[in-house]
Order: structure tokens, then sequence, then C-alpha cells
């Protein structure tokens, strides 16, 4: 099992002496890391890890990951393509889960490790910080930091470094602190003292995950199609989602967290007082009529520094467009015909669907069917997309 850091329990250490290890764990603790744990890289890893990889890409299961993943995939396998000579892997484990406000909720749910601002930039310059200090402890060395943007197996390394067990839901699981944590990784050309992986699975019988997903994306335990996984449907995806997965989306906007939310480990999962994790505004989720008024300018002016980012404009408008066709809103009415017009004609389609969900939903929306119809008939006289025509004549005769 990993080193937790605030530990004082000492580390038998090959070559390098006690101390370096011991004065590595008090930086990285430093620095503000949660966890630390050490893999060999020659030594204890077991091929079938990365061949049950070769074969989820055989299956088509990346989704919009696949080019990149398929063509690093040999960069991946082998550590040393990143740093000649590596012999060990430092992985450090940041805790991330922050406290939602009171009273949140309501609008377009995000993915909790999203909600403040980027985390590649507060890791890259604490692990760049921590292969400074280490190559001036031991003069000679040579390390290299990588957070998750380099084709590097980091969940294999975590679990050789006993960061967790690879759950049911295919996440690293902390006994201790469950999965809510950012893994990134120091390649290094000295030997350390590697810790003992956790062999035991510690899912048992529980399938709370698989059963959880409103999707279906687990074909069968550990094995994620992200094809049909809300979170690549709401960040990697670029067009339109499948008519079949949009209801399962439900309220998530970006990301998704259902399968951690319901893991039991998941109620030991330490909180974190980061600045950098705190919701972006006060607030985890976003109204999602004033997201479907952005234009380009002040979309990248709102989400500079963001994972949200990552979605692009017409990704994010696109799921604030589905999200309010599984969750009605009458003040959003406007925005939702505003957006049949907007230059993205990803955003016009999702549009559409969703006028076309509440020109049937009853309730609350039932008396602005006549206005929804309209907007949707207008619309189909001067759109040229016949993906977006597709889209309005299924609203209609729904």
């Amino acid at each position: 099992m990993a080193v937790d850091l605030p530990s004082d329990a000492g580390l038998c250490c090959s070559g390098e002496g006690p101390a370096l290890v011991e004065g590595l764990r008090s930086e990285a603790r430093r620095l503000g890391f949660s966890r630390l744990g050490i893999a060999a890289v020659e030594s204890g890893r077991d091929p079938q890890v990365h061949e049950a990889f070769r074969r989820w890409l055989d299956l088509g299961f990346a989704a919009g990951m696949e080019r990149w993943l398929v063509a690093h995939e040999p960069l991946r396998r082998e550590p040393a393509n990143l740093l000649p000579g590596v012999r060990s892997v430092v992985m450090l484990a940041t805790d991330y889960v922050a406290t939602a406000p009171a009273g949140a909720g309501g609008g377009g749910r995000v993915a909790r490790y999203a909600w403040g601002a980027d985390y590649h930039d507060l890791l890259r310059p604490r692990l760049n910080a921590l292969g400074a200090w280490l190559e001036a402890a031991s003069p000679g060395t040579r390390t290299r930091g990588v957070v998750d943007s380099a084709p590097f197996s980091e969940r294999e390394f975590g679990w050789l470094a006993g960061l967790g067990w690879f759950g049911k839901n295919s996440m690293l699981i902390d006994p201790a602190a469950g999965s809510y944590f950012f893994l990134s990784a120091l390649l290094v050309d000295i030997e350390l003292p590697p810790e003992v992986p956790i062999r035991v699975d510690h899912c048992g019988s529980c399938t709370a995950c698989l059963e959880a997903c409103p999707t279906d994306a687990f074909v069968a335990p550990r094995l994620l199609d992200a094809n049909r996984c809300i979170s690549s449907l709401t960040i990697e995806t670029r067009g339109p989602v499948a008519p079949e997965l949009r209801s399962g989306i439900g309220d998530w906007l970006f990301g998704c967290d259902i399968c951690q939310e319901v893991c039991p480990w998941n109620r030991f999962a330490p909180g974190s007082a980061e600045p950098t994790f705190q919701p972006r505004q006060g607030q985890p989720a976003l109204a999602l009529a004033e997201l479907l008024a952005l234009d380009e300018a002040e979309f990248r002016r709102r989400f500079r520094g963001s994972p949200l980012g990552r979605a692009k404009r017409s990704g994010l408008l696109r799921s604030a467009a589905l999200v309010l066709g599984n969750r009605p809103d009458r003040a959003a009415l406007a925005s939702l015909v505003a957006a049949l017009a907007d230059a993205e004609p990803v955003v016009r389609g999702a549009a559409a669907w969703a006028l076309g969900r509440w020109r049937v939903a009853g309730g609350e929306v039932a008396s602005l069917v006549p206005r929804i119809e309209e907007a949707l008939q207008a619309r189909q006289k001067v759109e040229a997309d016949a993906a977006v025509l597709e889209e309005i004549a299924g609203s209609l005769v729904e």
C-alpha cells in the first residue's frame, strides 16, 4: 500500500539511502501532494495490464480519444520512450474534492474535478519542483514529470506504486481515500524502493457503479465503452450525441461523477481546501440559458484556465441544450429558440431536439407548445444543414 505523506514510517532504500526517500516524501508533502508511492519500471509490471488496454483499443471503446491513444500506444508501453534509462516512477496522488456551497444545485452539473481551475496548471509546476529537488539532492539524477499529457500509463503505475486497486468502474481506488484524486508521475533514472501493489479486489460483490450508469457504459466490470460514457460524450465528442444516449446524460453538462458518487469507498474521500479546486464563481453548476448566449469571445474569456474549455464552445453549448431537453425550464425558452440560429450546426441541432422534447413533455412547458412549433417551423424554412433539418423534422412529428 502507498505511503501516506503525513506518516513518519520510514522506507528502506536501495543504493540511495533512506534519507533521500524521506526527503522526497517531505518535499512532496510541502508542495501539496496528498500521497506518494514508488513503482519499479523493469520488475513487477504485469503484461496483462497493457494487453487489456490493447484489447480495449481494438474493441473501439476509446471513442473520441482513439486516434491519439492508438497512435501513442507503442510509446505508452515503454516508459523509457519518455525518459531514457528510467528505473523508477514516483507516483503522486492529489485529493481534489471540494465542498459544494450550501444551496448549490440546478443548472448543468459539472464533474467535481472541473469545478475549479485546470489541475494541470497546479500540478505541473509542483511536479517540476519535486523533480528539481530530487536532482539537487541526488546529483546526476535525471527526472521527467508527467501530468496525463504524455503517453504514459498513470493508472498502471499508480497501482504498482500501491496507490489503489482497479475498481469495477475502471477507476483507481485507494481503500483509505476513495477515488477522487489526480495522478501525476515523476520518472527517474535511479532505483528507488518500490511499493507492494494492492492485489486484492476490494470491490467484492458490489456492482453499484455498474448499475448506476444511466447510459450503460460498462460492458463488464472494469470494461468501459467510452462511446457511451457521459464524460466522453460531454467532453470528447465534437459532433451530435447519439439520440439514444441523450436522455441518459440527464443534467450533466461537463463530465460525470455517478460511478464515483455511488462507490462506497468514497465515503473515505478526504476533502480538499486547495483554492484551485474550489468552484469557480462559487457554484459547481452552471446556468444553462446564460451559456447558450455566449459568443466565442465571451466563452474564451469566461472559461480561460478552466477544464471546461476542453469541450470547446460548440460542445459545451450543445450539452447545455441537451440538458435543457432533459430538464425543461420555462425561463430558458428564449435562449433555446435563439440557439436555433447559432453559427454551429451541432448547437442548432441540439436546440431543435430539446425543443422537440419540450413539445411533448407537458407539465410546466405545455403552454409553450405553440411558440415552440412556430420557432421550429421558422427555422426549418431557412436551415441549410441536412443534419439539423433532420433534427427539426423529428421534433415536429414526435
